[in-house]
């Protein structure tokens, strides 16, 4: 048995010892126990030995300078580290070295504050705590000598530290404490029960000496490490938490980046490898005559070279045997509806059913409109499915969809209902698929006893980086170019106090018998929030346009209300729609030229460049206007000249990751989607993704189900990996 479980080890390193370390409970570790254990899980979610080696620190702090308290005044006049004056501030980390001369008050609570006179020979500074008295006096004696690191604070000339860290100094050995100092972030429930920054490198430390003697087993490909030459994983955690010098920090980075990159690689291109091995599509073999009768005849405009080119892509992927999982971006108006289209009409020349799900009614119903008026004189039956469709018209629909008499069934996630069977289907088309959770759209895929073929479409355009990131298995394409004749939008930015130059262009586009859109962040009056509402805008817009016929959109109205508003609108009936972000995607009224957005600075890029795509969709000109408060912070005046001077929504995405992080550009409660990343960043380490990417391409070559015994460890990786984060592989 000793034998057979020797060479078990062998073939199998994830059972080896030192790789659970990792995973050890973090309350048997020194120095922490019981209660620290659940304070730590709670505030930092920090449960094992590994989790606390990824709490990475957020800055660190030189500690290669010791600062001589009679050379402070100089260091206060520095304008660069202090605003100058005599107000209280707060300044850099400085570091002393001296003694305790005395302790001037014992210290009682906040009010009365525990003081201590720190002096290191050429001057004196106060010391202060408003907590943790006993552990003060307990550690901190008189006329020991330590090296003081705190923030000094300056207030009419007296110099002082509150909560300083100290460290002892014994035999004179002060090369001990200096150097690269980490310091992590941490609430203030944690530093209020004495977890400090201090305490904190103090656990690190205690979790690498645990891994001395047992360092973590290597989850990167061997190759790829002798290649690179990366540190290994102990090196590199030691590295980030407690550096020789800046160079051993960056180093111990990149190996880390390049590790976070490489498994959220390759989470989704080995289930993309793996369904292309194993997951058959239909074949659509032929282009029949749905599709060239279309084309050639009833097609109202012509395709740009950029439709064409996705057209091709998406023929390629019908007729290869595999199935698909394509994503289609393009901007607003770029014609993606077009391009689903068609792809409808290669599903049903061979013989098959599709739908189109779509995440409003307002949208899905815009679909229904489109599709019936452009296959009008084609014998194909499309339906359409949503919450609003009862009783004896839904009965018919489910029976003309299981029977098959229903072509094309256009719908919200009603269609992902039980209730719904299909008698072949085999495209499912997913529009603004950001709206959709994973499940949902999981949900399509047993529609049929092989899945069908799938295509999601976004109006919201992704920077590639972040779209190798999350979308890593589909296939993606790009309309990348605008229909010819569409005039660019013009963007206006108004103070409130500017309202007369934004009423005035107002009555220019009714006078020309314009439509106009007013959107508002919420429905009616906060008090917890000082905003604009689409209530109360509604009745001044009245007062303003007597003559012109105002209505209000927002969703707590029912499906009919809403529905019989804006069809209202789409007819030319109303004059002013104003509305909150319902009105986002889904309504198409050429006659639109003008958008207003009432407080601007309360919407993201992405929502401000959607909410702009509603207008410019005839031959007039379009303006969009920003209207927002003179007060603005610095990212909100970002947003709004971003959105004055671009048009590309690409472009505008890619600044939108920028000012805003790809944790938060697609929250988890809005899309299902978060990038799980620690130490890298997509935007600031785009060639270490890339590099991943590649290196991952190349692995998946030479074992796409990780199945040999040296790569045990990789898989056993990538689970936890899995377990511990949203798995990113079942997309669509």
């Amino acid at each position: 048995m000793k034998l057979h479980n020797t060479i078990f080890r062998f073939h199998n390193p994830i059972f080896r010892f030192d790789y659970l370390i990792l995973q050890q409970d973090i309350t048997y570790l020194k120095g922490v126990g019981p209660e620290r254990a659940k304070l730590l899980g709670k505030e930092l979610q920090i449960k094992t030995v590994g989790n606390l080696l990824w709490n990475l620190p957020t800055r660190h702090i030189d500690r290669s300078k010791i600062v001589k308290i009679c050379d402070l005044p100089s260091m206060v006049a520095d304008t660069t580290l202090f605003g100058g004056g005599n107000d209280e501030r707060s300044s850099v980390f400085v570091q002393l070295y001296g003694q305790i001369v005395s302790f001037s008050n014992e210290g009682t609570g906040r009010r009365n504050p525990m003081k201590a006179v720190f002096s290191d020979g050429t001057g004196f500074v106060e010391l202060v705590w408003f907590r943790g008295f006993k552990y003060v006096t307990r550690t901190y004696k008189v006329r020991t000598p330590f090296l003081l690191l705190g923030r000094l604070s300056v207030f009419n000339g007296h110099y002082s530290f509150a909560h300083p860290e100290l460290d002892e100094v014994k035999d004179g050995r002060i090369e001990v404490h200096m150097g690269l100092r980490p310091h992590y972030a941490l609430s203030e429930t944690l530093q209020k029960r004495g977890i400090t920054s201090k305490v904190m490198s103090g656990l690190v430390a205690n979790a690498l000496s645990l891994l001395e003697n047992n360092p973590p087993v290597e989850v990167l490909p061997d190759y790829v490490v002798r290649r690179e030459q990366f540190m290994t994983k102990m090196e590199a955690f030691r590295a980030v938490h407690f550096p020789k010098d800046a160079g051993d920090l960056t180093r111990g980075q990149q190996r880390l980046k390049y590790e976070e990159f490489f498994y959220l690689q390759l989470n989704t291109l080995q289930e993309a490898a793996l369904r292309n091995q194993h997951k058959d599509g239909f074949v659509f073999s032929k282009v029949g005559s749905l599709f060239n009768d279309f084309y050639n005849r009833f097609l109202p405009f012509s395709l740009t070279e950029a439709q064409k080119k996705v057209l091709r892509q998406i023929r390629q992927d019908l007729g290869s045997g595999i199935q698909m999982n394509r994503l289609l971006q393009g901007d607003v108006g770029s014609g993606k509806t077009i391009v689903a289209l068609f792809t409808l009409l290669l599903a049903l020349d061979n013989g098959f059913q599709a739908c189109i799900m779509a995440p409003t009614e307002i949208l899905a119903e815009q679909h229904y409109a489109t599709f019936s008026s452009l296959l009008a004189q084609l014998p194909v039956e499309v339906a359409l499915l949503t919450g609003n469709v009862k009783g004896a018209a839904r009965k018919k629909i489910l029976e003309g969809v299981k029977s098959g008499k229903i072509d094309i069934l256009v719908g919200t996630h009603a269609l992902i209902e039980p209730t719904v069977a299909f008698r072949n289907l085999g495209l499912a088309i997913i529009d603004e698929q950001h709206r959709f959770g994973v499940k949902q759209r999981a949900q399509l895929w047993q529609k049929n006893l092989q899945p069908p073929h799938i295509l999601v479409m976004t109006a919201t355009p992704i920077p590639r980086t972040l779209a190798m990131t999350l979308y890593g298995d589909l296939d993606v394409s790009v309309i990348d170019e605008l229909p010819p004749g569409r005039k660019p939008i013009e963007t206006r930015h108004f103070y409130q106090e500017q309202s007369a130059a934004f009423i005035e262009l107002m009555h220019e586009q009714l006078a020309a018998h314009h439509q106009i859109y007013i959107v508002y962040p919420l429905i009616e009056h906060s008090e917890k929030i000082d905003l604009g509402n689409a209530v109360e805008g509604y009745e001044r817009f009245r007062e303003l346009f007597p003559n012109y016929t105002v209505e209000l959109l927002h969703g707590r109205m029912n499906a009919y209300q809403k529905d019989d508003v804006v069809q209202q609108f789409v007819r030319g009936e109303v004059n002013i729609l104003v509305s909150t972000t319902v009105i986002e995607v889904g309504v198409n009224v050429p006659n639109a030229t003008m958008m207003a957005i009432m407080e601007a600075q309360r919407f993201g890029l992405s929502q401000l460049h959607q909410l702009r795509g509603r207008v410019g969709r005839g031959a007039d000109k379009s303006f969009c206007v920003l209207v927002t408060p003179n007060n603005l912070s610095v990212d909100a005046e970002q947003r709004i000249l971003t959105m004055c001077n671009y048009t590309d929504g690409f472009l505008i995405a890619e600044e939108d990751l920028r000012l805003r992080g790809p944790g938060n550009i697609q929250s988890t409660q809005q899309s299902g989607i978060h990038v799980p990343l620690r130490v890298a960043s997509i935007m600031a380490d785009t060639p270490i993704l890339e590099k991943s990417r590649n290196d991952v391409k190349e692995f998946l070559q030479i074992d796409p189900a990780l199945s040999h015994p040296n790569h045990a460890a990789i898989k056993h990786e990538l689970k936890r990996v899995r377990d511990n984060n949203l798995d990113f592989s079942n997309i669509s």
